[in-house]
């Protein structure tokens, strides 16, 4: 994934606490289908993924976690 300019940035270490803020960015900041065929953030209307919802991806994954792993820890919130 390329570092865009407008990504939020990662803390330094990445803590137990960061981990439970980013899965409820996941889970906040869900994709959801758009009018024109697209995805839209849930939250506020940006295109998917917003910069929460890849800061939240991105904090997981170096957590450790597979995508299979945060798939099942954000689980079915539609």
């Amino acid at each position: 994934m390329d570092q865009g300019l407008d990504e939020l940035p990662l803390p330094p270490y990445v803590t137990a606490e960061d981990e439970e803020f980013a899965v409820r960015a996941l889970r906040r900041h869900a994709p959801h289908p758009a009018a024109d065929g697209g995805l839209r953030c849930r939250h506020d209307g940006a295109a998917h993924p917003c910069r929460l919802y890849s800061w939240g991806h991105r904090v997981l994954l170096a957590r450790g976690h597979t995508d299979a792993e945060i798939t099942a820890l954000i689980g079915d919130r539609a």
